[in-house]
């Protein structure tokens, strides 16, 4: 029997004839497809098991499952760089049976600036939308973009953090084998690696930029240290407020639901651990210049910072992702260089040091998205749908390719005033 498509199930371009250009756009996105398998070791599996570019499966490639053709290309053709995540979201593909998420998104991050025909990136001003002017990190703008992410749920992050509730990479011991380490022991190592890099100890005045769930500012309490923390989420200052108190330290911390620019005061150290992702590249020059006001002098900062290598940040800071649209509204990952040029500028803080632990981040994203997947139940629970999971699975996943492949790194940099810059790659 032959079933007659019913007007919703039909393409977009059927349903509405006067978009009929859309419809060739979306035929011109399965073509570019199947060009992008020519040049990744991917294998592109349509429903029917036929592959997009009509070759032949190859057990050694990993695989991705077309599941709905039709809307995952009229996605693309809406927007290249958003479409692929959303069809993900909205299970229009799939890795395919026996295959990892990861490995199928490893080898297009290997080959981020190859895997597109060379003609389509010269068409990059065409095809890239510009960031929206409502995400711009104003006092008002940073305070919505955070909330946005970190004002989900204390108990949705607390399904698949360890027990510190850190939501920044670990930092493994090189010695070990990763599998074997435990993660809030490697959760704790980096936090005492950064509190060491601004020589945190008895009675120095901290400032933290970026209060996560305080774990950091509960370390540094126990070094005697006096903490001043600030963040713009409500959720996270709560059970931070919280955890301070329970483990006695609520003289030592001050924990206050405050943007960073409106810090007054005198410090010995400040720390910020991944924030500057979330401050935007228009204010990297007031983010490093309110931490160079805020010093004492003799006073060293240390930040851990997400990186890309500039190249990719020139080529990408100006365009709107999937990233930027569904996870991290307002967020722009900086390059080291970038870094040094603003604070050579802005500041008169130097890079004195740099400890990168890349390999890290992509161990940590592993766990999280295992345990993630693992706990899906109780989120689901929570209230959080099945469209969620895809979009949360596919963004940790994406980024644990990143780091994996070395497309992105994640380090702790030192700045203090004077004394011999490091190099800076």
């Amino acid at each position: 029997m032959t079933t007659v498509p019913t007007p919703m199930t039909q393409p977009l371009c059927l349903r509405r004839p006067a978009l009929r250009h859309f419809c060739l756009r979306a035929r011109l996105a399965r073509s570019i497809l199947a060009q992008v398998t020519q040049r990744v070791p991917v294998d592109i599996v349509m429903p029917d098991g036929t592959l997009i570019d009509g070759g032949v499966r190859r057990a050694d490639h990993p695989a991705i499952q077309i599941v709905r053709p039709t809307a995952l290309f009229e996605r693309l053709a809406h927007h290249p760089k958003i479409g692929i995540g959303e069809a993900y979201m909205a299970g229009d593909w799939k890795a395919a049976e026996g295959t990892d998420l990861v490995d199928v998104l490893m080898p297009f991050a290997e080959r981020m600036t190859t895997a597109v025909p060379p003609w389509l990136l010269s068409l990059r001003g065409v095809v890239d939308r510009r960031i929206p002017t409502t995400q711009r990190n104003s006092l008002l703008g940073s305070r919505r973009n955070i909330e946005a992410h970190y004002d989900l749920s204390n108990e949705l992050f607390a399904t698949f953090l360890d027990e510190t509730m850190s939501y920044s990479s670990a930092l493994f011991d090189d010695g070990l084998p990763l599998e074997t380490q435990d993660f809030e022991e490697a959760q704790l190592r980096k936090v005492r690696a950064i509190l060491d890099m601004a020589k945190v100890g008895q009675d120095t005045r901290l400032l933290e930029i970026g209060t996560g769930w305080g774990t950091l500012a509960l370390e540094a309490a126990r070094r005697g240290a006096v903490v001043t923390s600030v963040t713009l989420s409500r959720e996270q200052a709560a059970l931070a407020r919280e955890r301070v108190a329970g483990a006695g330290f609520s003289d030592l911390v001050d924990i206050r639901i405050q943007d960073y620019r409106e810090v007054e005061g005198e410090f010995d150290a400040v720390v910020s651990v991944e924030m500057i992702e979330a401050v935007g590249e228009e204010y990297w020059a007031t983010y490093f210049r309110t931490i160079d006001e805020r010093l004492a002098p003799g006073g060293i900062a240390a930040v851990q910072a997400i990186l890309m290598s500039h190249e990719r940040l020139l080529a990408t800071k100006h365009s709107y992702g999937w990233i930027q649209k569904h996870i991290f509204p307002g967020g722009l990952i900086p390059s080291l260089q970038a870094i040094s040029e603003t604070t050579d500028a802005a500041t008169t803080l130097q890079i004195t040091g740099v400890d990168a632990f890349g390999t890290d981040y992509a161990e940590t994203l592993r766990r999280w998205r295992e345990t993630f997947l693992a706990r899906w139940p109780e989120v689901n629970a929570l209230g959080f749908d099945e469209t969620f999971r895809r979009r949360w699975e596919f963004y940790l996943a994406y980024c644990q390719a990143g780091f994996a492949t070395g497309y992105l790194d994640v380090a702790q940099v030192r700045f203090e005033r004077g004394g011999t810059a490091a190099a800076v790659a």
